[in-house]
């Protein structure tokens, strides 16, 4: 485990369970081993599985997909973890967790699925953000790029992959973008190769909402380089051509911001993750040598 996280297993989920909803106790609980770090997940049965933040930094997710997640989650073209009951703290245990209903597929690597999958994804992103945000502030941590809040530390960060002046010159593109200023978007923010699910190549769910809000719409645009080679890449462009130049640069650089901070902090502790940090710049800036 990395430093500050909460340690869980069965007996504890079965205990949580059997507490505070009994009428799920008894069905078999089987840990579900993913990259992720900020959530512990479990299937309870065959339907259903148990979510559990295992950072502070997660501890609110359980909430926020609890009231994010029934509002969006009748317009999408994918399949979603729908919430079904918010567990609370308990002796062994401090943070609100959830049940969630079970989201079947696989996750894959891109060169692996369907050719339209920059269609679907196109499709998913799309439909989100139609979704009435009106008058709801702007609360995705991703949702807006500001420079007195990252400036530093992804300037550090990138120094510390190497110093590439190519995402130097990524980074100050994004920054330097003219702001989205119109109404903010429903927000997935966080639409990587690990949060995508697909069922014979074709892409059938999205999970991990716990970056979800509202915000610059381009925070969702960044999947072109989380996931996407240059092909679908491109043809992800296409079929989002509504957003401007200014977006898309805001795009790289929310990728960016990602990558960079990730691979420091992963490298030696999460392979999956700093995985999907370094393809990211890879993608961003072939060539690149960190």
């Amino acid at each position: 485990m990395l430093d500050g996280e909460t340690a869980t297993d069965v007996s504890l989920v079965d205990e949580l369970v059997r507490t505070q909803f009994p009428r799920w106790h008894g069905l078999p609980i089987t840990e579900v081993v993913h990259g992720g770090t900020s959530h512990a997940l479990y299937r309870l049965g065959d339907d259903l599985a148990v979510r559990l933040p295992r950072r502070e930094w997660a501890r609110d997710d359980p909430s926020k997909e609890a009231v994010v997640l029934p509002l969006v989650a009748p317009y999408l073209p994918v399949a979603v973890p729908e919430p079904l009951a918010l567990g609370e703290p308990a002796p062994d245990y401090p943070y609100q967790w959830s049940v969630v209903r079970w989201v079947e597929g696989e996750m894959a690597p891109v060169e692996e699925v369907s050719e339209d999958t920059p269609h679907r994804l196109a499709a998913l992103i799309r439909a989100l953000h139609e979704v009435d945000a009106t008058d709801r502030p702007w609360t995705a941590g991703r949702g807006r790029l500001d420079a007195h809040d990252n400036d530093d530390a992804v300037r550090s960060c990138i120094a510390q992959v190497g110093g590439d002046p190519g995402l130097v010159a990524i980074w100050e593109d994004g920054l330097e973008a003219p702001r989205w200023d119109r109404p903010g978007r429903w927000l997935h923010a966080d639409l990587h190769v690990g949060n995508l699910l697909f069922a014979g190549g074709e892409l059938t769910g999205v999970i991990d909402w716990g970056s979800a809000g509202v915000g610059d719409p381009a925070a969702d645009l960044m999947t072109a380089w989380l996931y996407l080679d240059e092909r679908g890449r491109k043809a992800f462009q296409r079929e989002m051509s509504e957003y401007d130049d200014a977006a898309w640069a805001r795009a790289k650089g929310w990728a960016l911001h990602l990558a960079v901070l990730a691979l420091p902090y992963y490298r030696d502790t999460n392979l999956f993750l700093a995985g999907i940090a370094r393809r990211t710049l890879d993608q961003l800036c072939p060539g690149w040598d960190g």
